[in-house]
């Protein structure tokens, strides 16, 4: 399954058995390089919180009270984002009135496509990357506290993480693709508006993801 370059589809983070993160974006292209997605500012977007206004930040999402998805307005950058095909990663390209203000790496499971959109499971380490590609750690600590909790990370699963985050800073240092400067110029259409989600985008919490498995992701 192919998708179409102005197509709208929407890219979903799941975790056991729950949709934790549902985003429209706009398709740019879908080819050898990946997934080239676009989502700008004042766009939806919807998170799991708690009815104590908690996110995964603050509790792992067993311990949530009444968790939901939540519908939000994405503000400060535009972004586009590439999930290159087979990846454990993502590339963020982040803008702010129009000039490109650095790259985002989110780790995340390869991503396994729908009719909709796209699903991946987020495995929390960030890499935050400067137009000068001076780059840091995000979310470390929190990466390290989840491993061995049953939903989000063993032993030899943050190893693998691990490893292809160090992959990808060897393609920041040494300005290969993506960070090269491809798509740092990028502009929008005019004509492209802010996103929004469909109702029936947002998964009941709890109800089983169709296409997800438990165990891991896989093709329905």
């Amino acid at each position: 399954m192919t998708f179409t370059p102005g197509q709208v589809i929407t890219r979903r983070y799941v975790r056991g058995d729950w949709c934790t993160w549902v985003q429209p974006m706009r398709v740019l292209a879908d080819d050898d390089q990946g997934l080239l997605l676009w989502h700008p500012a004042g766009s939806d977007f919807a998170r799991i919180v708690d009815a104590d206004g908690n996110t995964q930040h603050e509790l792992t999402i067993d311990r949530m009270r009444e968790p939901r998805l939540t519908v939000l307005t994405w503000t400060g950058y535009d972004i586009l984002v590439l999930m290159p095909p087979g990846a454990a990663h993502s590339v963020w390209w982040f803008f702010r009135d129009g000039d490109f203000a650095g790259w985002y790496v989110n780790l995340e499971t390869p991503y396994v496509r729908r009719a909709e959109g796209v699903d991946t499971n987020d495995q929390l380490l960030d890499i935050v990357v400067t137009p000068q590609r001076r780059w840091e750690w995000k979310d470390n600590d929190e990466f390290e506290a989840r491993i061995g909790h049953p939903l989000y990370l063993d032993a030899p699963t943050a190893t693998a993480v691990r490893a292809e985050a160090d992959r990808v800073v060897t393609l920041i240092e040494a300005a290969a693709f993506p960070f090269d400067g491809t798509h740092t110029d990028f502009r929008p259409e005019r004509d492209w508006p802010a996103l929004r989600l469909p109702a029936d985008a947002l998964v009941p919490v709890g109800q089983r993801v169709s296409g997800w498995s438990s165990a891991g992701l896989s093709e329905k």
